[in-house]
């Protein structure tokens, strides 16, 4: 008889998050530093990543070489699940943007929790809505938005304000180029609004980081 994830854990009751924080069969936790390639472009879908901590940046490069940053994932986001789907690729890269503990799940490992597991399965699900609806968002900022206002969004969508628990004080460092790359305008565009929200106080430089204020939210957002 085949033996389950439930038999395994001795028909404890199952707990998702500690699924996605301990190690086990087919999962492991990873750790990778500041700009490290955790996967790149073209390589295999063998596996779904899960942040326990730090910031992972997705990115996808044409043919022509140029790159597009598709997303910044925080704690608590699932990367690389492609492969779930039949993905036998890798579709874009994805790298630590700060320091980052990971949880790697083995593609089968993965699948068969989503099968026995209805927590779990419920947990990447909402997940998966939740980021479809953030996409189609992305897709109406893109093409209603003014440039200002996308690089607003994303400075607050980094610092994780309208989402659960407390906003982040200060968002790890973070190059315009990123930033350019994610609203879809110049660096010097970006280094323009930059330059207006710190003058009005809606952003502050510190040793941490960026510090983004409430402010911002109000004052550019809803014009």
């Amino acid at each position: 008889m085949r033996p389950t994830i439930m038999s395994a854990k001795n028909e404890r009751t199952f707990d998702p998050k500690e699924f996605l924080a301990t190690i086990g069969q087919g999962r492991k936790i990873v750790a990778a530093a500041k700009k490290q390639t955790i996967y790149a472009q073209g390589e295999a879908c063998d596996a779904v990543f899960y942040i326990l901590r730090g910031k992972v940046k997705l990115a996808i490069v044409s043919k022509m070489g140029k790159e597009a940053t598709l997303g910044i994932l925080s704690e608590g986001a699932f990367f690389g699940e492609g492969g779930l789907a039949g993905q036998p690729l890798r579709m874009g890269s994805a790298t630590a943007l700060t320091d980052c503990e990971l949880m790697r799940i083995d593609k089968k490992t993965m699948m068969l929790a989503l099968h026995e597991e209805h927590s779990l399965s419920a947990m990447f699900t909402e997940y998966l809505l939740g980021r479809n609806i953030r996409f189609e968002e992305d897709l109406v900022d893109q093409l209603f938005n003014s440039s200002e206002k996308r690089l607003a969004r994303a400075l607050l969508l980094l610092a994780r304000f309208g989402k659960a628990g407390v906003p982040e004080a200060v968002i790890p460092q973070i190059s315009q180029e990123t930033l350019a790359e994610m609203v879809g305008t110049t660096r010097s565009r970006v280094s323009f609004f930059m330059n207006k929200f710190r003058r009005s106080g809606f952003v502050d430089y510190g040793v941490s980081g960026l510090h983004v204020n409430s402010s911002l939210l109000n004052a550019v957002l809803y014009d």
